[in-house]
């Protein structure tokens, strides 16, 4: 009988040490599903602006003063709206030709965090964006002289309307610094998809795009506060 009762004592303990490591793990796990639901859908919004652009202005002809506002989905999804203005004064010395134009362009997409863990303070993102512009400019050079008659004739143009749509392919970082505030830089690949050059078809830069063409490649560098 003593036997028998240490074997039912061995067994009643290895089935109450079972039950409660079950009940152990069930408890974890509803903590964690309650910890990950827990994290609302809206973690806030960010502004920004980019150095890149007023930088190309103040070195070069063109560039553009842009800025952003970014929604925190649960630290994965980030809608993004992009608004800016871009600006040339170019002049050619080979052909003599002034390019001017100041316009504003926009911008719609989505970034997605790609880190696994999504709440750190580092964020690695890729997304897509939708960009469109509409804008005039103006194109100018010295009266030509014919040769032959001595006559001269005007070549310039005012207000020439253009528009341009095109997508982006974006990748970047982006690092919590001290309590709101963030750096971060991307890189963009920009594909023009739908456009009207205007009546000369010689728009040689376009506002949010750069020099015109099929396709063109950017970056920002940006510095953005969390509200």
């Amino acid at each position: 009988m003593t036997h028998r009762r240490n074997i039912f004592s061995y067994i009643s303990s290895i089935a109450i040490s079972l039950m409660l490591l079950l009940a152990s793990t069930a408890n974890a796990q509803e903590k964690n599903v309650e910890k990950k639901d827990s994290v609302p859908l809206l973690r806030g919004f960010a502004v920004s602006v980019d150095l890149v652009g007023p930088a190309q202005m103040f070195l070069g002809d063109y560039g553009q003063y842009e800025a952003a506002l970014r929604i925190n989905l649960r630290d994965k999804y980030f809608p993004v709206f992009e608004l800016g203005l871009g600006k040339a004064d170019h002049d050619n010395d080979v052909t003599k030709i002034s390019y001017k134009t100041s316009a504003p362009y926009a911008k719609i997409g989505i970034d997605f965090n790609l880190l696994k863990n999504k709440h750190d303070i580092y964020r690695l993102y890729a997304g897509a964006r939708y960009a469109f512009t509409s804008f005039k400019y103006d194109l100018s050079h010295p009266d030509i002289t014919d040769p032959v008659w001595g006559s001269t004739a005007v070549y310039s143009a005012k207000g020439v309307k253009c528009n341009y749509h095109w997508i982006e392919a974006v990748i970047g970082v982006d690092a919590k610094i001290w309590g709101p505030l963030h750096l971060g830089w991307s890189v963009r690949y920009k594909s023009r998809i739908a456009y009207d050059d205007g009546e000369l078809g010689n728009s040689w830069y376009v506002p949010g795009f750069g020099k015109t063409g099929g396709s063109n490649i950017g970056g920002t560098f940006n510095v953005s506060i969390d509200i």
